[in-house]
């Protein structure tokens, strides 16, 4: 049986993410600050955690933006400098796992041209962009260290009642269905929404390739490839919930992207993975869920 870390393990792909895996034969161990299991920034922990594993997914993070935005030094140590630091220890590590570490869109910054692909200029606007930049650097230069190591980028990773109230889609949603006004940080913001049961489906498939003993993947774009406008998705929770709110447009942030839509033809020709709910369908989903979970307590 592979032995799989997950950094990480309790947020919205990682909670979503180890179920699957231990379901399909990985045994799985857990590094997260929400249960004390692990901090990524104590070396020492995270290098007993390392040995004797034979893979690595590395999903723990300052997760968001605005987080970084408030806390720069604490997102560089820990998105860049931790991120790093794990590479290195693998490198050490006796058994030397495969490393798939889990990046973002924010890399690529205002693209100027969509859709996006792996190979763009990559021009972040802000911290969180640019450490996770950082991350990829380092995790491709971990391979000359004989770390086999793989590099996926994330987009607008949504579709469960227990998110982070203020991400845009979970907010949208409970706001709708409680008959609350929604704001939208610029209705023409354009994003390429990924619902998270795809996320750990093609998290899955680049798992099965790095057991499988595949070396030297490329950076791979997890997303649809469809783009959906703030107000779209606003429009498409209102209609779901049948509801009375109002949607409301406020100003935008600064430090934040406004347009990205990625190119999956990568994840499709070399994981034979492409995601199948697109946000229309996932946001009337994330309705559902949030109207037993407002009800019950319960997550659907």
């Amino acid at each position: 049986m592979k032995k799989i870390l997950v950094t990480g393990h309790l947020g919205l792909v990682g909670c979503h993410l180890v179920p699957k895996l231990a379901l399909i034969g990985y045994q799985v161990v857990g590094f997260d600050l929400a249960d004390n299991s692990g901090d990524i920034l104590n070396s020492h922990r995270l290098e007993q955690a390392i040995n004797g594993c034979d893979g690595v997914v590395h999903l723990a993070a300052v997760s968001r933006v605005i987080w970084g935005q408030k806390e720069p030094e604490k997102c560089w140590n820990t998105n860049a400098l931790a991120s790093e630091k794990l590479l290195q220890l693998a490198a050490k590590s006796s058994v030397k796992p495969w490393v798939l570490v889990s990046s973002s869109r924010e890399v690529y910054g205002e693209s100027k041209q969509l859709p996006v692909n792996e190979d763009m200029e990559k021009n972040p606007l802000n911290i969180y962009g640019r450490a996770k930049l950082y991350m990829e650097q380092a995790a491709f230069e971990a391979r000359a260290a004989g770390v086999n190591t793989a590099v996926v980028r994330l987009a607008n990773v949504y579709g469960c009642v227990n998110d982070h109230e203020d991400r845009v889609l979970p907010a949208f949603c409970r706001n709708a269905v409680l008959g609350n006004p929604l704001r939208v940080d610029g209705f023409e913001h354009l994003f390429d929404f990924t619902h998270v049961s795809d996320t750990v489906n093609g998290i899955t498939r680049v798992i099965e390739l790095l057991c499988a003993g595949e070396r030297n993947l490329p950076a791979i774009h997890l997303l649809p490839g469809e783009g959906t406008t703030l107000k779209q998705a606003a429009n498409f929770a209102v209609t779901s919930a049948n509801s009375i709110s109002l949607i409301n447009e406020a100003a935008s942030r600064s430090y934040d992207v406004c347009k990205f839509i990625g190119d999956p033809t990568r994840a499709k020709t070399l994981l034979d993975w492409q995601a199948i709910i697109l946000p229309k369908e996932g946001i009337a989903m994330l309705i559902e869920d949030f109207k037993a979970h407002l009800t019950t307590g319960v997550c659907a």
